[in-house]
């Protein structure tokens, strides 16, 4: 029997689960909006705002074919009703203690035989003014910067396939420059209200 993936260390989850590169599929926004609901279902009154984001979110960006969503909650959420909830809906919670508060992450799409069906990350946060809305607004209206961004993910893919957190390590200053120039160009969009 498979260990459970819990049990598992990074690099045999590495192994089981190596980066993946694919071309933008028109049908992971339909995917989004559909998981959107669900999680809207499951946990809405405690959610500020919900947004697809990740390369997924880009149209024609060759893109990790895993659905990145960033769920903001209030900060007197119940967060041991929230795992429970998003454990009954078939996700698998990730304590996070290096990401903002609350420090967690909800996967699904994995099993011990390697990824199952749609792979989804939803990222939970308080709410806030995140980059990585920033970011992925740039991307999309700056279509050479996101082609960019996709060679030097191919390139990476090819470095560490089966070390996620080099990849993720290695793409760092990039993110960090286009998620500054985003912030100079759109203000504080996602500044949350008073």
């Amino acid at each position: 029997m498979p260990k459970p993936l819990q049990e598992m260390s990074n690099e045999e989850l590495w192994e089981l689960f190596p980066i993946i590169i694919s071309e933008h599929n028109p049908e992971w926004k339909n995917r989004y909006l559909a998981e959107k609901a669900l999680i809207e279902k499951k946990i809405g009154t405690d959610i500020v705002r919900i947004n697809h984001i990740g390369s997924t979110a880009v149209e024609g960006l060759l893109s990790k074919p895993t659905i990145d969503i960033l769920v903001e909650i209030r900060v007197i959420a119940d967060t041991d009703k929230l795992i429970k909830a998003m454990t009954e809906s078939g996700y698998i919670f990730s304590p996070q203690p290096e990401n903002p508060a609350p420090h967690m992450m909800f996967l699904k799409g994995y099993t011990t035989e390697g990824f199952r069906g749609q792979a989804f990350h939803v990222h939970i946060r308080y709410s806030g003014d995140w980059d990585e809305l920033y970011f992925r607004d740039f991307l999309i209206l700056n279509p050479e910067a996101a082609q960019e961004y996709g060679k030097l993910k191919l390139k990476l893919k090819e470095c560490f396939e089966h070390d996620r957190d080099e990849y993720t390590n290695a793409k760092t200053e990039f993110v960090k420059k286009y998620s500054e120039l985003a912030r100079r160009e759109f203000g504080a969009r996602y500044k949350p209200q008073p």
